[in-house]
């Protein structure tokens, strides 16, 4: 699988190489409005771009997700092999209940990384790490974002019912991007392109998930991880108003779920099954 994988991928580089070549740039722009919004139900819409970012990003779908949380709740759900030692969920496994599905953040082998709460139990305590964040999810529905050092507290408060942390962290503060995600030799790679899952929340309590996929070569591919770097994933978000953001798991593990009102499916599927993933239900 995984030398499909890579002779695929290096395929299609050369593909792309040889496009740039006679294809001239398209400019580099961080869309701040004139995203066409989708209503999928009410409380949850789905918006698509193109973007144009330098080398292989060139050709970058942006889809983003703009969530009422008040509509919804927001979950983990995990999936094991039956000998409990490998990863085995996608959006596949996603219950039906779900009116959408995404993998959850990093993880090592089975283990998600970092602070991990689902259905109120704790199953992994917080990790450290000056550019982690989470994502927490209350008895009452309401989500936060949470930058680390106000985790402890949060988590001595109690009535957390969902909590995954993730990194790194986006947009801090009013939507300031760490100069990490800029300056290089601050333990981020700043030039690194991939496909990329992030979610970012508005100063309104409204959530923005946003995935890109490959769009060149006329959509074949769109898994393949070509895509932008953290910094220009911190701008779009920014641009669309998030305050504060976290990256979750990209690559190959990106994946998305939407299910509308008539029970339709539109699925971006990645390659590597992961332990954990975020779903989307209605609100009781």
């Amino acid at each position: 699988m995984k030398l499909r994988h890579a002779v695929l991928i290096t395929g299609l580089a050369g593909a792309t190489v040889a496009l740039a070549a006679g294809r001239p740039a398209e400019p580099h722009a961080v869309p701040s409005a004139g995203v066409e919004w989708t209503t999928v139900r009410p409380g949850l819409e789905r918006g698509s771009f193109r973007y144009s970012a330098p080398g292989e990003g060139r050709w970058t779908r942006v889809i983003l997700l703009h969530i009422d949380p008040r509509q919804f709740r927001l979950r983990l759900d995990a999936k094991l092999s039956e000998d409990l030692t490998s990863a085995v969920w996608t959006v596949d496994s996603a219950p039906p209940t779900a009116v959408a599905a995404w993998n959850a953040g990093q993880f090592n082998g089975i283990a998600p990384w970092g602070w991990t709460v689902m259905d109120g139990l704790e199953l992994r305590p917080p990790g450290t790490g000056p550019l982690s964040m989470a994502i927490v999810a209350d008895s009452s529905g309401r989500v936060r974002l949470v930058a680390p050092d106000s985790i402890e507290a949060m988590r001595a408060a109690g009535g957390v019912m969902t909590a995954l942390q993730s990194y790194p962290a986006l947009l801090t503060g009013s939507g300031a991007i760490p100069p990490q995600l800029r300056e290089p030799g601050s333990g981020v790679n700043v030039t690194h392109r991939d496909a990329r899952l992030a979610l970012g929340q508005r100063a309104d309590g409204t959530l923005l998930l946003l995935l890109t996929r490959f769009d060149g070569l006329g959509g074949l591919g769109a898994e393949i991880p070509f895509g932008l770097t953290l910094n220009e994933t911190a701008e779009l978000l920014r641009a669309q108003g998030a305050l504060r953001a976290v990256a979750l798991d990209g690559g190959i593990s990106s994946q998305l779920l939407v299910r509308d009102a008539a029970d339709t499916r539109t699925t971006w599927r990645g390659w590597r099954k992961v332990p954990m993933g975020v779903v989307l239900e209605p609100a009781p």
